[in-house]
Parts: structure tokens; C-alpha cells; sequence
């Protein structure tokens, strides 16, 4: 008897050792997100908050990779680097498709699961054979950005892109006019130290008519705060961003800018971990509609900012 009983507690240990080996290789995926984002600008670091909150739940491993100022060269070097590495999946945001699709391409075919986040479009992912895009469609939240400003009757508008090439930034401008119903100036500068007091600084000096700012992301709209709050009251240009910060949600709940719209990027970074983590463990995988997993457009205004200032500076 004890010796039956020692035979099937070795089996039942060994058994138990197998089970636990197979948990293991299914566990633990390695994923790289590859992104256009540059270290000044806070967005992505919600992008990485979601990610490594996601990763520390479910057991992955994550790398986070971008280049030091926004380079499409230096970005498809990067992606290149990580196909090489055959991860359990990439993240990749996609500023310029005819640049970084078709190494997009090149890691489907290699069989390494792709989600596209923040810029690209649905139409990319089908045609790369990602798994979706996650975002916001930029054409039309630029049009919702300038229906609100045209209900304000804003005649002298001027919308500020700080990432030149980035066709998804370019969207948000296009569709701007589009929504405001003229042709709206698009003021080019970019993150570099003293770029954009440099730029607009001059242009407002230039066009002292200006009534309303658009900028296309929390780094930059920080900075537009600070240079119009300089301004005489009497020229001071109304504000209107896009994307969310602990600054930007302070200057909508203290009247400083009007409001933000919100693609949500604590979700581009913890989605794609689940989706890529359950892929891996399970062979699971979500089917969306259309190629489009939408995270916006969310507009935030004074009673949305004053309660989502609770969140920072961890802002999601």
C-alpha cells in the first residue's frame, strides 16, 4: 500500500512538473512597441503607463522603443531590429505608411502578430495583415475640432504641427478646416528646445489677429499656454488641444484652454499587451469590425477635466 501510494505521488509530482513546464512556455510574451514618439512628449508616457501595467498583470515582457526625435528612418531601423528579434508581437504606430509598411508586411509574413496603434488607419491593417489599428480616426476628430470652434464664430484660427511627415497630424489639420469651414493655417515647428516660442512667438506677431490656437498634442499645447498666458488680455487667443496631460487638464479646469480631445492612449498601450499575451497563451483573439479598434475621439471640457484630474499625474 505505501508503496503504491509512493509510485503515484512521484507520478502526480511529475505530472504536475509537466503541467507546470507547458504553463510556463505559454506564458511570459515577449512584446516590442515601436513608436514615432519623442521623449518631450508626455502622451506616449501614458502609451508606456498602459503597457507596463498590462505587462506587470498578465506575466509579458515589453520593450519600448522610439527614436530620439521623430526620424522615419530611424523608426523603420527599429521595427526592422525587432522583426530580426521574431517577438511574441509588435506594436507599432505608422506616421508615414509608403516608409514603415512594408516592413509591417515583412513581420506578418514572418508570422509575428502586428497591432497598429495612434497613427495609421484600418485600411493599413488589412492591407499589412495587423490584427486591427487601434486609435481614432484623425480626419474626422480634426472635423469635430472645427465644428466647435465655428460654433464659437472663430474667424482667425491657425492650427500648429509639431511633427512634419506625420500624415496623421496632417489629418487633424485637414479635417480642421474642413470643420471650421476655411482654409486654416498650419503653423510647422517641432519639440526641439525652443522651437515653438520661436515659432509662434513670430507668427503672433505677424498675425496679431489670431483668435484660436489648435495644437495637436499635450507637449506643444503646454507651451501655447505658457506664450498666450504672456500675451495682453485683450489679444490673448483662444486654446484647443488634442490629447491629455496634468497641464492640460489643469488650464481646461481653470478656464486657461478650452477643451482636448482624447484618443485615449493608456488604452494603446494595455490593449495590445492583452490581445498579444491571450494570442500567444490561447491562440485567442478579438474580431474587429472593419479593422478599427476606436479609442476616440473623447472630448474633455471644464466638468470632464476637473474630474480627471484625479488621475494625475498617472493620467489615462
Amino acid at each position: 500500500m505505501g508503496r503504491r501510494w509512493l509510485v503515484q505521488f512521484l507520478f502526480s509530482l511529475l505530472l504536475l512538473t509537466s503541467l507546470e513546464a507547458d504553463a510556463l512556455a505559454e506564458s511570459g510574451a515577449r512584446i516590442i512597441f515601436v513608436t514615432h514618439g519623442q521623449p518631450d512628449d508626455p502622451y506616449w508616457t501614458i502609451v508606456k503607463n498602459g503597457m507596463s501595467e498590462a505587462a506587470a498583470r498578465v506575466g509579458a515582457t515589453v520593450e519600448y522603443r522610439a527614436p530620439a526625435n521623430f526620424d522615419l528612418g530611424e523608426m523603420k531601423a527599429l521595427v526592422d531590429a525587432a522583426v530580426t528579434s521574431h517577438p511574441d508581437g509588435l506594436v507599432v504606430s505608422v506616421p508615414d505608411e509608403s516608409v514603415l509598411g512594408p516592413a509591417l508586411k515583412a513581420a506578418t509574413m514572418a508570422q509575428i502578430p502586428v497591432i497598429i496603434i495612434d497613427s495609421g488607419s484600418p485600411s493599413l491593417a488589412k492591407k499589412v495583415g495587423a490584427l486591427y489599428f487601434m486609435g481614432q480616426p484623425e480626419f474626422g476628430a480634426g472635423i469635430e475640432a472645427g465644428y466647435r470652434a465655428r460654433e464659437r464664430s472663430f474667424k482667425h484660427p491657425v492650427c500648429i504641427d509639431h511633427e512634419v511627415g506625420n500624415v496623421s497630424l496632417e489629418a487633424r489639420c485637414h479635417g480642421f478646416s474642413s470643420g471650421i469651414g476655411a482654409n486654416a493655417p498650419v503653423l510647422e515647428t517641432s519639440l526641439q528646445a525652443g522651437a515653438v516660442e520661436r515659432d509662434l512667438g513670430a507668427y503672433l506677431a505677424a498675425h496679431p489677429e489670431t483668435d484660436f490656437i489648435l495644437s495637436l498634442g499635450t507637449a506643444v499645447a503646454e507651451k501655447v499656454i505658457d506664450i498666450v498666458g504672456r500675451l495682453p488680455v485683450e489679444r490673448r487667443p483662444s486654446i484647443a488641444a488634442f490629447d491629455v496631460s496634468p497641464g492640460v487638464l489643469a488650464a481646461i479646469a481653470d478656464g486657461r484652454m478650452l477643451w482636448t480631445i482624447d484618443a485615449q492612449p493608456y488604452l494603446m498601450g494595455y490593449v495590445p499587451v492583452v490581445t498579444l499575451d491571450l494570442l500567444k497563451r490561447y491562440k485567442l483573439r478579438p474580431v474587429v469590425a472593419d479593422g478599427l479598434y476606436a479609442t476616440g475621439p473623447s472630448i474633455i471640457e471644464k466638468t470632464d477635466a476637473t474630474a480627471l484630474q484625479a488621475l494625475t499625474p498617472g493620467v489615462r
